[in-house]
């Protein structure tokens, strides 16, 4: 659903560093040239990595770019001629590069978990580079980190972006590092151009957006968008060696007293808006050929813990007949999510049974206990809680069938969807058709810390292709030309709304 058209005047695009990988390579993209303007934000209509030089009507550009800055458009004294600018796609890569060498596992695979040694890094290589920039930056109690470059009117809410550089183990270094260091090349580009935000723009690192260490998704903005019940969970919470959330902290220099982490809440006027860069996370983009996506919503995601309890017994010498097999009882409740989801009738609702085991996970003995952890979603929140509701009755239903005890059947989490704001829709579009760039409005089936910036403040997202749609694994990919086109949308977005 493309919803832009192609500029008059385009020119191919160079693959430039990293190419990527041999098969599935998608059609070139064509990208307008920079567009000559005569003022101060001239350089925000670019095309950055375009080879060559065109110009478009200065009356046309001049009538944009009063719309755009709310001002006349004046000539410079020298022609009224800008010089292009560039996103700097080598020094974004090798940013890239150097992130994923904070890991714990080799490469080109990233591991990274909260509050580890190459977690303690990668937040020290972040800070450098927001130091770098000139920007202010602070950390909350929890360590999400806040670089600001501070407006002419600072008491105006800010226009923030962001995402997170925590890796789940074995992963690849685009997901959510994109969002990061993007966010700071985008920063980057508006400085170079002569930019002058009125609201102050903030990049802001989020704490644990994976769930890897402590089992909660995007930590940092569920505290940020103020949740209580997570503050009284943080107090207990342990990972798998028997660590407190606190301890854990505390490793990673983070001086945490229980009652500090109400601190990290926001209030509802803290951001005018924000805008998170991500890779797709899959194949859509790449398989359409279209260089940007716009989230027009955020997929709700439920979780839920199940247990089965039975007697177990021999593998031999427990007749057919005479068994409360707990692990047949997790099979089926498995099918069961299948069927339930399916039988919504939507596209969006989706259902993965991620994690069953059984105890005592011997080849001769009948399990006696079965744990399972179901991911239920959709943009519909009501339908995905249908769901959840007739899975429960199937877990039911199941154990009594079989004679067994449905001991826990326990919702973790059921966060609302999110619906990306108009204002900041509208916002993205203007920048996509500044840039030529061609967009798809979709929903985004991954959860992102956006889904809970909703809360705060009006939200939206811009994707950009990944390879294959590959997302969380070694092979993730995301070409610098891709890359590119994301900033320049980013950059471009948030000096619009920083002039609101």
């Amino acid at each position: 659903m493309s919803s832009s058209s192609p500029p008059h005047h385009t020119t191919a695009v160079p693959s430039r560093h990293l190419p990527p990988p041999p098969s599935g390579q998608r059609k070139q993209q064509l990208r307008s040239e920079p567009t000559m303007l005569p003022c101060l934000l001239s350089l925000l209509l670019l095309a950055g990595a375009a080879a060559g030089v065109q110009g478009h009507d200065d009356a046309a550009a001049r009538r944009t770019m009063e719309e755009f800055a709310g001002f006349p458009a004046s000539n410079d004294g020298e022609g009224g001629r800008a010089s292009p600018l560039r996103v700097d796609s080598d020094s974004l890569q090798r940013q890239i590069d150097e992130l994923a060498s904070f890991s714990d596992s080799p490469a080109p695979s990233v591991t990274r978990v909260l509050y580890s040694d190459r977690d303690v890094q990668a937040r020290r290589y972040i800070k450098g580079i927001m130091k770098q920039l000139g920007l202010s930056v602070r950390e909350d109690a929890v360590g999400n980190i806040f670089g600001r470059w501070v407006g002419s009117e600072a008491e105006l809410g800010a226009v923030a972006t962001g995402s997170h550089v925590d890796a789940i183990p074995f992963s690849g270094k685009y997901d959510g590092v994109v969002g990061v260091l993007g966010a700071l090349e985008a920063i980057s580009v508006l400085q170079r151009s002569g930019f002058q935000p009125k609201r102050s723009l903030e990049v802001i690192m989020f704490t644990s957006e994976e769930p890897t260490r402590f089992g909660i998704s995007c930590l940092g903005s569920r505290l940020m968008a103020g949740s209580k019940e997570l503050v009284q969970s943080l107090k207990r919470t342990v990972d798998n060696h028997n660590v407190s959330f606190v301890d854990a902290a505390d490793s990673a220099g983070y001086k945490i007293h229980p009652d500090d982490l109400h601190n990290v809440f926001l209030n509802q006027d803290a951001y005018f808006a924000f805008i998170e860069l991500h890779i797709e996370q899959g194949p859509i983009l790449e398989k359409e050929g279209i260089p940007i996506g716009i989230v027009t919503a955020i997929a709700a995601p439920a979780s839920i813990k199940v247990e089965f309890e039975g007697n177990g017994g021999h593998a031999g010498a427990v007749l057919m007949p005479a068994r409360n097999d707990v692990g047949l009882a997790a099979a089926e409740l498995a099918l069961a999510v299948e069927k339930h989801v399916l039988e919504s009738g939507s596209i969006d609702t989706v259902g993965t049974v991620g994690i069953l085991q059984l105890h005592p996970g011997a080849i001769n003995s009948i399990p006696s206990k079965s744990h399972l952890e179901i991911d239920v979603r959709d943009v519909d929140e009501k339908r995905r809680n249908d769901v959840i509701e007739k899975v429960h009755k199937s877990a039911i239903d199941i154990s009594k069938i079989r004679g067994v005890e449905l001991s826990e059947f326990k919702i973790i989490n059921q966060d609302p969807p999110a619906l990306s704001d108009k204002s900041v829709i509208n916002a993205m579009e203007f920048a996509a058709k500044q840039l030529s760039l061609e967009y798809k409005l979709m929903i985004s089936r991954a959860y992102h810390d956006s889904l809970f910036m909703a809360s705060i403040s009006p939200m939206g997202m811009i994707f950009i292709p990944c390879y294959k749609g590959y997302s969380h694994k070694p092979e993730e990919y995301a070409s610098p030309e891709d890359m590119a086109n994301g900033v320049q949308m980013l950059a471009l977005t948030m000096a619009k709304l920083s002039l609101e």
